[in-house]
């Protein structure tokens, strides 16, 4: 995959390994991208290295492909849908600048941003009976968390390098998964990182075998984002998400730095939420505040040791959410073995196990239910409530099981939904830009656009967005609603906006086109004859109407482009016959043609 580099390059969060022979350290260190990506058509933020001839797009809400094809061909491109989101990616000639069209492109009223697809790369993470030497489970008291749940009936999907498919730890929990850098169903580990991962989330428990993990009954569905290099694309990690999230992952664990910098990732993971999942990342291995502005489209999670402090190589800053162990955690490795790894990479699927362990644990609860439990019964550590170090504190995961268990799915409180454009009683034509502000006690999972009691779009994802094509309603007044659904099932109706719908009408007066194909004019025919027939218009054959006459005689007629009948001229009198063809446009224009034949 080409990329484009600037003076610094967006990484994996970087970890050391401890192999169990001997001892051996490597670090991978790497930046992380930083700032968010502003509101609709905005600048998004910037990744210091970016694949060549690519950008990723979101269209509002609505916009038809062919009208997004129309936006991009100007500068060249060709765009493709990522699953069922309204996200795209473009690809550009080989002489396009990605820098150039992205600024255009990220001003265009019908898209919600445009941004470079930015490369990241993995935060760095490098067990037999191993678990009096998990000393990490302890602090997050899974025993306790085990007794109540380990994560059954739940899928973990791991966004990663792959998964070693025969890992004695990983093989029986593994489901089919997606390579999203080759595009097929190999899913082996190229790297070994993802492995690791896959093996702090969900390694199977209490099977006299390697590691235990908090999940250990949990599913585990490998998604391959990265090259050999472990090098990834917000690309692969949208596409990935979006792939998890329609396959019934109710986890996604990123352990990429840089990701929650990306308007594409953050939409993707809006996606998954409306589909009632959580998607956990790592804050990065920096040792510094990475400046980022708190999402609540993912879960970022700094690395704590067993002293219940901030490693001093974990990132932080008011974007984290929330703490995990993170140094020498014993894990699966890609070889079928086991070894001590550290990195916020290693948090963050301790976190995302957790979270598995919750979900089952009471599978009626809404994600955000899960999530707000989550954050409730963290051990605050450092300043009081949520802080930079550790967000709202280190995970508890018997207290967030416990909690998980106990609560009731009581959310009885309807969206409040307004459509604030277009205003009332305004005259609108051709595209329209559609803005429906949307808000819940706990989370707005859709808003459906509704024109005339149609559904026209719908949209997953803040800020809420659409884009009507209103050549498809009459000319005259229409009425725009939004309904808003939260994922307890409630909804609620805005107040009806009417606008004028004034595009204007084009009158079809040109006729179509029909010739007779068979038989030949001035011919003679015997025996049984096909009579066929072809017709053309300017507005398309779809409903075109045909007739075919024998002598002024219908006998036969249909729609489309052709049609056909067998005329048995043993019954016809010797001399001559005349065959007509007549085609109708939907717009009444017709048009007649006529051959002469001789029995």
């Amino acid at each position: 995959m080409g990329s484009k580099k600037s003076s610094v390059q967006v990484a994996l969060c970087p970890v050391v390994s401890a192999t169990l022979t001997g001892f051996r350290v490597s670090r991978v260190v790497a930046a992380l991208a930083i700032g968010m990506a502003t509101s609709v058509a905005a600048q998004a933020a910037q990744p210091q290295e970016w694949a060549k001839g690519r950008l990723i797009v979101q269209t509002r809400a609505g916009l038809s492909d062919a009208e997004l094809d129309k936006v991009v061909k100007v500068h060249g491109g060709k765009a493709r849908r990522i699953g069922k989101t309204d996200l795209h990616i473009v690809d550009l000639p080989g002489n396009a600048s990605e820098t150039a069209v992205q600024a255009r492109l990220a001003h265009n009223p019908h898209l919600k941003f445009a941004e470079l697809d930015g490369r990241v790369s993995p935060g760095f993470v490098t067990n037999d009976p191993y678990l009096g030497s998990e000393w990490h489970l302890a602090k997050i008291n899974a025993a306790g968390a085990w007794d109540l749940s380990q994560g059954q009936g739940i899928t973990i999907a791991v966004l990663d390098t792959g998964v070693a498919p025969a890992h004695p730890d990983l093989a029986a929990s593994l489901v089919p998964g997606w390579n999203f850098y080759d595009n097929n169903s190999n899913t082996s580990d190229v790297h070994g990182h993802g492995t690791a991962v896959a093996g702090a989330a969900a390694a199977v428990s209490n099977n006299a075998v390697g590691v235990a993990a908090i999940a250990g009954a949990a599913k585990i569905m490998p998604i391959r984002i990265a090259d050999p290099n472990a090098y990834a694309y917000w690309s692969t990690v949208a596409q990935g998400l979006t792939y998890a999230a329609d396959k019934g992952a109710r986890v996604a664990n990123i352990s990429y730095v840089g990701v929650a910098g990306s308007s594409s990732v953050q939409s993707a993971a809006n996606y998954m939420r409306s589909k009632g999942g959580l998607v956990v990342v790592c804050a990065g291995n920096n040792g510094k505040d990475e400046g980022l502005t708190p999402t609540a489209t993912m879960i970022p999670v700094s690395a704590t040791d067993s002293n219940d402090l901030k490693t001093s190589w974990s990132s932080y800053g008011n974007f984290v959410a929330v703490s995990a162990p993170g140094i020498n955690i014993w894990t699966t490795t890609v070889s079928g073995g086991y070894a001590q790894w550290w990195g916020t990479s290693i948090a963050s699927p301790i976190t995302a196990g957790t979270i598995a362990t919750m979900m089952a644990a009471n599978p009626a609860l809404s994600n955000t239910q899960i999530e707000s439990l989550l954050f409730s019964t963290a051990v605050d550590l450092g300043t009081a409530g949520r802080d930079a170090l550790f967000g709202h504190g280190r995970v508890n995961a018997h207290a967030a099981v416990s909690a998980a268990r106990s609560a009731v799915a009581n959310d009885t409180q309807a969206p409040s939904v307004a459509i604030s454009a277009p205003l009332g009683n305004v005259t609108v034509a051709g595209l329209v830009s559609v803005d429906v502000n949307a808000f819940d006690n706990v989370g707005v999972s859709r808003v459906e656009f509704r024109v005339n009691g149609a559904t026209v779009a719908t949209d997953t994802a803040t800020p809420f967005q659409f884009s009507w094509d209103s050549t498809q309603s009459s000319n005259g007044m229409s009425n725009l609603v939004a309904v808003a659904y939260d994922a307890a099932g409630n909804s609620k109706n805005s107040t009806t906006v009417a606008v004028n719908v004034a595009n204007n009408v084009v009158v079809d007066t040109t006729p179509p086109a029909v010739v007779i194909k068979n038989p030949v004019g001035g011919g003679k025919v015997t025996g049984t004859v096909a009579i066929s027939t072809a017709a053309s218009d300017n507005n398309g054959t779809a409903t075109l109407k045909q007739w075919i006459y024998v002598d002024g005689r219908q006998v036969a007629s249909g729609t489309g482009a052709s049609l056909a009948y067998s005329w048995n001229t043993r019954k016809a009198k010797t001399g001559s016959h005349t065959v007509s063809a007549v085609a109708q446009d939907a717009a009444g224009n017709k048009t007649t043609t006529a051959i002469t034949v001789t029995k």
